[in-house]
């Protein structure tokens, strides 16, 4: 079973930004004590086009106490993912 989750935006500071970790924001959680509970879990994201090209990465811990949390990507991902989909798998 997986879920969708929206790409808030890319990890980041005031003069910098971390490409391969990722600020996600999963429908239905709204705390950090929700949120805690998806550390660990594999997250996909496919590319449009033709090549379909997948990318893994994982949820490694909570953002703030809103119920955002960050995944960390094995490589860098396009500056078009903010806003889309990505899956949350078990």
């Amino acid at each position: 079973m997986s879920m969708k989750a929206t790409v808030v935006n890319f990890r980041r500071g005031r003069h910098t930004q971390t490409m391969n970790q990722l600020l996600l924001e999963i429908p239905g959680v709204d705390s950090k004590v929700l949120a805690s509970g998806f550390i660990g879990r594999r997250v996909k994201w496919t590319s449009p086009g033709k090549l379909k090209k997948e990318i893994f990465g994982k949820i490694v811990n909570t953002h703030g106490s809103n119920g955002v949390v960050r995944a960390r990507f094995s490589r860098g991902l396009p500056g078009e993912i903010v806003g889309k989909k990505v899956d949350v798998l078990e």
